[in-house]
């Protein structure tokens, strides 16, 4: 594999040498082909004079045919059109050059061009059209490079149906993307290997093109809903899922809708949500209802934020008491729910900085930000002791940092020493961007001089002195 410019460059060196083309590049890799071809013209291995120390200074021979493959790739690369475009009409010997006439359809010289596009249409068929597909759509990306795509299509389009499956599970997600479009326009996928595929491919692009394609395939039989929308719903991804849900609706099952609504995803929620809606149901009178079960387990997750979601500030009182639910997700997504009810309680949610959940300390600086001056700045710089959990010392940290003025420089200069790397990283970060206010009381101008002296080695003299003066004291 070429990984770079130098990697191109010695290819180019080995194939001017006589080294075969297997042995020099991974002629399945199209970031290969096309290192060649950018190497090759910054290479002088063509010039005879005054080549660079190890590069071969014999010109190429005026006769083209006298070339074995190794030097009329070069050549297909040559920096002279017209070498290029006599390359290009000598190409047919060699099979293994198709991937640089590919590369040759999209030339910036009209005949080179013309010629390789000739060429292309006379020797692709489905088999090769598989192994240069993705080179074929990175050339496609170029100014001139649509033709090669339209090529491709048209093979395609009579390809069998094994092609077409390796295409489908090609690892370059542009290839898949390609070949999924083709299969939907033609048809050639039913709608349950669509949802399948929806289900499993890791491309949003593809889960969305496929699971919208298998949706919009389905007739009014019950029968095909149902080989379709287990796939869809059991999705991991939440987009796939969504469109399952969406799907229920058409499929006149509403009431399949229901568990969805506390889904892990705000998408599958919302489009949940509106199924219910849209057949008479309350989805907030059922989120109520969740949040106050007397269930051991209590609610799921997705049930508390989705009462938030879609209820009012009234809804805040059947969530406060979770915050205290043995489930970490619960307390997370409580929090959450609360901040946005904008019914945030301080007193309430700055017991949970101490939680042994980095998810519900996260969840919780978060609603606390908007007040962190308001704080008590003694009790957030206890829980930046080392002898702390590193999720609560950050959640600290970053309420104090909040706050600004004397208490933030105090608490990074005194994480500056924390055994947690990233950690003294976003300290020193702190201490560099930090400024005293301009009413700064004289005794905190005073600490904070004595601060920034302790971290002397993270300013330059002059911007040392500078903040000094500005805190009030002598530089």
């Amino acid at each position: 594999m070429i990984e770079d410019f130098e990697g191109g460059t010695a290819a180019v060196v080995r194939l001017a040498g006589g080294a075969s083309l297997e042995s020099t590049l991974d002629a399945a890799d199209p970031g290969d082909w096309l290192a060649l071809d950018a190497a090759v013209r910054e290479t002088a291995w063509y010039r005879p004079s005054s080549p660079p120390k190890g590069y071969p200074s014999a010109p190429l021979p005026a006769d083209l045919d006298r070339l074995d493959e190794s030097r009329l790739a070069l050549a297909l690369c040559h920096r002279d059109g017209r070498i290029r475009q006599e390359a290009v009409s000598r190409s047919a010997r060699y099979p293994g050059l198709l991937p640089l006439v590919v590369i040759r359809c999209a030339d910036w010289v009209g005949p080179v061009r013309e010629h390789a596009r000739q060429v292309l249409r006379e020797t692709l068929d489905a088999d090769s059209a598989v192994g240069v597909a993705s080179l074929v759509l990175r050339v496609g990306r170029r100014e001139r490079g649509t033709f090669g795509t339209e090529v491709l299509g048209r093979i395609l389009r009579g390809a069998s149906r094994e092609h077409f499956t390796v295409l489908l599970a090609d690892p370059d997600r542009a290839v898949r993307r390609f070949a999924y479009r083709l299969a939907v326009e033609d048809r050639l996928l039913r709608p349950a290997e669509l949802a399948r595929a929806a289900a499993r491919d890791t491309d949003t692009v593809v889960q969305d093109l496929c699971a919208t394609a298998a949706l919009s395939a389905l007739g009014a039989e019950e029968a095909a809903y149902e080989e379709v929308l287990p796939a869809l719903l059991s999705a991991r991804n939440p987009r796939t899922r969504s469109a399952g849900v969406t799907g229920l609706r058409r499929a006149g099952q509403p009431e399949r809708a229901e568990p969805f609504l506390a889904d892990g995803s705000g998408l599958v929620r919302a489009c949940a949500r509106y199924v219910v809606r849209q057949h008479g149901g309350d989805p907030v009178a059922w989120y109520r209802r969740r949040c106050t079960t007397a269930d051991a387990r209590g609610p799921a997750p997705g049930a508390v934020i989705g009462l938030a979601e879609c209820g009012d500030r009234a809804d805040a009182e059947l969530l406060r008491p979770l915050l205290a639910h043995p489930d970490a997700r619960v307390r997370a997504r409580t929090v959450a729910g609360l901040r946005a009810l904008d019914c945030v309680d301080p007193w309430r949610v700055r017991p949970l900085l101490d939680d042994p959940s980095p998810g519900v300390v996260r969840e919780a600086v978060v609603a606390l930000l908007p007040g962190a001056k308001d704080l008590p700045a003694d009790r957030l710089l206890q829980r930046t002791g080392s002898e702390r959990p590193r999720h609560v010392r950050l959640g600290a940290f970053r309420l104090l940092d909040a706050s600004g003025g004397i208490v933030a420089l105090r608490a990074a200069v005194g994480l500056l020493q924390d055994p947690d790397v990233k950690l003294r990283t976003w300290a020193g970060q702190s201490v560099q961007r930090w400024h005293p206010s301009p009413d700064m009381p004289r005794d905190d101008a005073e600490e904070a001089g004595e601060l920034l002296d302790r971290c002397r080695h993270l300013f330059s003299d002059y911007v040392l002195r500078r903040l000094k003066r500005e805190a009030g004291l002598g530089g």
